[in-house]
């Protein structure tokens, strides 16, 4: 009988916890690529510590790919480090998570749970590190005060408040969306027939007076913001043809599209609904970016 030895023990409780630090990490970083990579920091970490010594490896894991983030946020370039500016032009949507209209498979379904959709990561990426931190880690996994405040070298009551502030903010501009996909869906495709047909007062119907849309079209193409039904209305029918090319899918678990040219992603819309009008629409089309969407899950 093969012995098995304790790092392959400690191997498999890290795996079991994967899932949930990937989710972690991801809503702190607002990429996949770079969660992936916090979460194999963690591992590390934990592979080089006693971790014998450790009474909740949950709770312990967390704080650590919590401390990794809060490092790789700190020292992001330029570009990425900037929050996002409305008034100098300058955006960046977080990476999709892109998945079939008819329903998100079971990783899918831990990474997003919460219904963490597009409109609240934009949010989390004007938030300051710290404030991202405590707010995610308490708000989003309900970590103690306590825990998160020695990652960030202050005091819980400091914590506390970093976590109150990121909390107004996210209520104030990222709402709870509507969670009838089905309503949802016929949003986005009444958006799509009127943009496809170049109707400008059926966009206008369908989008919310105060819209907001922004685009990322990476370091060639700088992102966009623009505001009002009239100006979001106009913008779509002159890329009427991204509304042609799209397919139905869900992004971060709501109704959504991907324009496909060749085989390729072009872009990825994301929308937010309130009150059946569409309040929000993030487009990704940063060539890079979309490279490594994962095609097969449109297939069908």
């Amino acid at each position: 009988m093969q012995q098995v030895s304790e790092k392959d023990v400690l191997a498999r409780s890290f795996e079991e916890h994967r899932p949930h630090l990937r989710a972690v990490a991801y809503r702190m970083l607002g990429s996949l690529s770079e969660a992936e990579d916090a979460v194999q920091e963690a591992w590390l970490k934990l592979s080089r510590s006693d971790a014998g010594a450790v009474e909740n490896l949950g709770g312990w894991l967390t704080t650590v790919v919590g401390r990794v983030c809060l490092d790789m946020l700190r020292s992001r370039t330029t570009r990425r480090e900037d929050p996002l500016h409305d008034q100098d032009g300058e955006v960046r949507i977080p990476d999709p998570v892109v998945s079939r209209a008819d329903g998100l498979d079971p990783e899918q379904e831990v990474l997003l749970a919460d219904s963490v959709g597009i409109a609240l990561m934009v949010v989390l990426e004007t938030l300051a590190p710290a404030e991202r931190l405590a707010f995610v880690l308490h708000d989003l996994f309900a970590v103690p005060f306590d825990d998160i405040a020695p990652v960030l070298g202050r005091t819980a009551a400091t914590t506390r408040q970093l976590a109150s502030r990121a909390r107004r903010r996210v209520q104030g501009a990222a709402p709870a969306p509507d969670p009838d996909r089905a309503r949802l869906r016929a949003v986005v495709e009444a958006f799509l027939a009127a943009s496809r047909g170049g109707d400008f007062e059926a966009l206008v119907a369908v989008l919310d007076p105060d819209v907001v849309a922004r685009s990322d079209g990476g370091a060639l193409r700088p992102g966009l913001v623009r505001r009002g039904a009239a100006e979001v209305a106009s913008q779509a029918i002159t890329f009427a043809r991204f509304a042609a090319a799209s397919h139905p899918v869900l992004v971060n678990g709501l109704p959504g599209v991907v324009a496909v040219a060749d085989g390729r992603a072009i872009s990825v819309m994301a929308f937010t609904v309130r009150d059946g009008r569409i309040t929000a629409l993030d487009i990704l089309t940063d060539p890079e970016r979309l490279a490594r969407i994962d095609l097969p899950l449109l297939e069908g």
